[in-house]
């Protein structure tokens, strides 16, 4: 025969007793499901903030450390940027430099005996101005504001207009000139009679008007060398330091100062 056991299940003992199931065993379940998942979720996202705050500190340390860097390095690129001016400058000049020597000594030798100068001004371009300048400023000329190069601005008297005519012909004959223009030629405005007079007054008052006879004629001459290189205008900004600065202590290779 077969045994059979009459024990109700709920008071059996051992491992005869049966499971005991029910929806509150899975919903505990889910529940620790879930809420191991939210956890895992919340560490792994807190660990991943960390590391972008970790990069975002590693990356404004290394900006800071470039910057200071580019700020120590700042003075070498404005001396080098001078430098570079300078030495643009000084071949302009070099560029545009007229012989004045050669002018000046070739004047004398043309220079006729009934013509006399009572100024004379040489500027190598029509914007250069010179306080004080006698027989009148490069600017102040019509004439030598229209020549871009090197020019004389002469300003005499001759005995009538035949010699100014003369001295015309003979200031051609210097080396380099291309154009002889008058500004002004011109007698005294009086009679014969009273212009030695009044010319010795202007010439005892100190006047410009050297016109002590009533037959001397009184000169604006401007002579041009257009033919030599017109001077090129270059404005240096003292943007940097005169010198080298010197190297930072990281830095290797200094920078080569002026000569």
């Amino acid at each position: 025969m077969r045994p059979v056991n009459l024990i109700p299940p709920e008071e059996r003992r051992g491992h005869q007793t049966p499971l005991r199931t029910g929806p509150i065993v899975y919903i505990v379940v889910g529940a620790l499901l879930v809420a191991l998942a939210g956890t895992t979720s919340y560490v792994l996202t807190g660990n991943e903030i960390a590391d972008r705050k970790a990069e975002a500190a590693e990356l404004r340390q290394e900006d800071a450390i470039a910057s200071a860097r580019a700020q120590r390095l700042a003075a070498y690129t404005q001396f080098r940027a001078l430098r570079e001016q300078r030495v643009e400058t000084i071949r302009s000049l070099a560029d545009s430099r007229f012989d004045w020597e050669r002018v000046m000594r070739e004047l004398s030798l043309v220079l006729p005996s009934d013509v006399w100068l009572t100024g004379l001004t040489a500027t190598a371009g029509p914007t250069v101005s010179l306080d004080g300048a006698s027989g009148g400023s490069a600017s102040g000329s019509n004439l030598r504001s229209a020549i871009p190069g090197p020019a004389l601005t002469l300003s005499g008297c001759a005995a009538g207009q035949n010699g100014v005519a003369g001295f015309i012909t003979a200031l051609r004959d210097i080396d380099g000139v291309t154009r002889v223009g008058v500004e002004s030629s011109a007698l005294p405005d009086i009679g014969s009679d009273t212009g030695a007079s009044s010319g010795g007054a202007s010439a005892e008052s100190g006047s410009t008007d050297c016109r002590t006879r009533g037959f001397i004629a009184q000169f604006q001459i401007v002579v041009a060398f257009d033919a030599a290189p017109a001077p090129i205008a270059t404005s240096v900004e003292e943007a940097a330091p005169a010198v080298a600065p010197e190297p930072a202590p990281e830095e290797a290779a200094p920078v080569e100062g002026e000569g």
